[in-house]
């Protein structure tokens, strides 16, 4: 989305306007924000309609039948509403709104530099795809961790800041000691840092070139100027 939005700002010469008021770093800011918004409050109301069902069948465990005699409600939905009372939520939903952002900020910085540096969609392919390997491979990292949430490849992707994000949030109702939590954070926080600054050098320098064919070496050179 971040990437689209950018990409279509430069082809429709809507952002030359836009630079008259604002800075690039400060227009890339304010759209990578804004769409960080929608979707935490996406998942905000989720939050909202999982508690409110969590809530409303939280009666259905124990039925009282002809004096002492009880039933007791085993049915799939009450296993899982037992597993959830065992879930810590408030640090689940704390350490899901930190990798949301950090992780967010990390991959849409790099799409925002790259819908800056291209003239065209089909140009795009060519450096969405490297970026789009780490969130496939954390995928099925994380789907591998839910059966050893503590073997090595759940270990090191959950630090790894390009998979941690997700591995990490797949560990985390299994049991997280407390120091890998907060290396997976550092690593993360400081990742996200650089790749911003490193995606406000490519956006500044490419969002107001044209009709230039984009390779990797340019895009270094972008990153190396000092302006």
């Amino acid at each position: 989305m971040v990437m689209n939005s950018v990409l279509q700002e430069k082809t429709n010469r809507i952002v030359e306007i836009l630079i008259c008021s604002v800075k690039p770093f400060e227009l890339m800011m304010g759209k990578i924000i804004s769409i960080a918004l929608v979707g935490l409050t996406q998942f905000v109301l989720w939050i909202l309609l999982i508690g409110a069902l969590f809530f409303a069948s939280s009666g259905l465990v124990d039925i009282p039948l002809q004096g002492d005699i009880s039933i007791t409600d085993q049915s799939s939905s009450v296993q899982i509403m037992q597993g959830l009372l065992s879930v810590n939520f408030v640090e689940i939903i704390s350490f899901f709104v930190l990798y949301f952002i950090a992780g967010y900020m990390l991959y849409a910085s790099l799409f925002a530099a790259i819908g800056a540096a291209v003239d065209n969609e089909t140009d795009t392919q060519q450096f969405v795809f490297p970026i789009m390997i780490p969130i496939l491979f954390a995928m099925y990292a994380g789907i591998y961790s839910i059966g050893n949430p503590d073997g090595p490849l759940a270990f090191w992707c959950s630090l790894v800041p390009f998979t941690s994000p997700i591995v990490m949030m797949v560990r985390l109702p299994f049991g997280v000691a407390l120091w890998e939590k907060i290396i997976s954070i550092v690593i993360l926080v400081a990742t996200f840092l650089f790749t911003t600054w490193m995606a406000a050098k490519i956006y500044r320098t490419g969002i107001l070139m044209y009709g230039k064919k984009i390779t990797w070496r340019e895009l270094w050179k972008w990153i190396k100027y000092r302006n």
